[in-house]
């Protein structure tokens, strides 16, 4: 696989955790003698500024809608450079990834990051490989009418060093609260699937057993409204606090006492690696692929849009010292499975098993 050329092609607009994802594995492709990259992505994004100080050739492009067909003559610019894999990261990317992937007649991989069905099979169903980031997702594609052969395990990754080496954010100090706090944080986008309403309600159900329990939601998205007025609704506002988009969640992470993750669906949830990775005990619903990083102990794991069974998952750890213990070793221990490195080897195999396709 000598020199092989790699065409991402990542619309950006946003940064989230698939973004995030597309900037570790180039990051990490980058260190590679064997691959020639290059990012196309929306002009002045987040994900742009990312790879460019990690010294990733990036080609931005004015991407302002989903399908802006304008990103198409940038992608077929660089693949006239020579031979290349198209990578697709997420679904806006695949339809102009897979226009540009018919007209050359080069190898398409995509990464379905979610564990929601498929609307249209589409440039899915065309794709040579789709790399799915866990099992639970895998199992979706292919009952969507995915060719199994075609669909690729490999697990999100995240820098256990960045996790591990980050420097508290000093949230306590910030918000007003006492030193003393609990402080449970989720990361997570404020979208439907994340399902923050389940979260504010166990919140409720703990709030007269902890007096000192302070939660910490970092994120935005279109259902902050409406979590905005439910937590009038359950007068919460003093316990409850909404960061919206935070620029650096590790540091956010490094201040928790424990993280809490309430999403109904999730492809995998990295943020709970951040958290695993910095030795934050974490309880969390079974959503998706959430039980393959937190099953055998590694977390705590309770039924989706439950809040009851949510907040008795967090009232185990904040009370049970021991539990907590348990919970983080056994975590230190999983969370090695999935570093950015150990990702980008495997994304690189998958690359690997389509070099040679006519």
């Amino acid at each position: 696989m000598s020199g092989t050329r790699v065409v991402h092609v990542a619309s950006g607009r946003e940064w989230r955790g698939g973004q995030r994802q597309v900037w570790l594995l180039a990051r990490e492709l980058q260190r590679l003698n064997d691959i020639r990259q290059v990012v196309v992505t929306g002009a002045g994004t987040e994900l742009a500024l990312r790879l460019r100080a990690d010294r990733v050739r990036v080609r931005e492009v004015p991407w302002r809608a989903g399908l802006d067909l304008r990103a198409c003559g940038a992608i077929l610019s660089e693949m006239r450079r020579g031979p290349s894999l198209l990578h697709a990261h997420d679904a806006h990317a695949l339809t102009l990834a897979g226009i540009c992937s018919t007209l050359r007649r080069s190898p398409l991989i995509v990464t379905r990051r979610v564990d929601f069905h498929l609307r249209r099979r589409g440039f899915w169903g065309r794709a040579d490989r789709v790399i799915a980031i866990s099992r639970a997702v895998a199992a979706i594609l292919v009952e969507d009418g995915i060719a199994p052969d075609r669909v690729v395990l490999v697990h999100d990754g995240v820098s256990l060093e960045a996790a591990r080496a980050a420097r508290p954010l000093g949230i306590r100090a910030r918000l007003g609260l006492a030193p003393t706090a609990t402080v449970a944080v989720n990361v997570a986008a404020l979208v439907p699937h994340k399902d923050h309403d389940t979260l504010l309600r166990a919140a409720k159900l703990l709030e007269n057993r902890y007096p000192s329990l302070h939660w910490v939601v970092a994120g935005q998205g279109e259902c902050r409204p409406g979590l905005e007025r439910l937590l009038d609704e359950l007068s919460l506002r003093r316990r409850v606090h909404f960061l919206g988009q935070v620029p650096d969640p590790l540091a956010l992470i490094a201040d928790a006492d424990l993280f809490v993750m309430s999403s109904r669906e999730e492809g995998l949830g990295t943020s709970v690696l951040d958290a695993m990775a910095r030795g934050i005990p974490v309880a969390s619903t079974s959503a998706g692929g959430l039980p393959e990083m937190l099953a055998d102990g590694a977390g705590l794991l309770v039924p989706t849009q439950d809040p009851g069974a949510l907040a008795e998952a967090v009232s185990r750890i904040v009370t049970d010292p021991t539990l907590r213990d348990s919970l983080v070793l056994r975590a230190r221990i999983v969370v090695d499975d999935f570093s950015d490195a150990r990702m980008a080897a495997a994304v690189v195999s998958v690359y690997r098993s389509c070099a040679q396709l006519p």
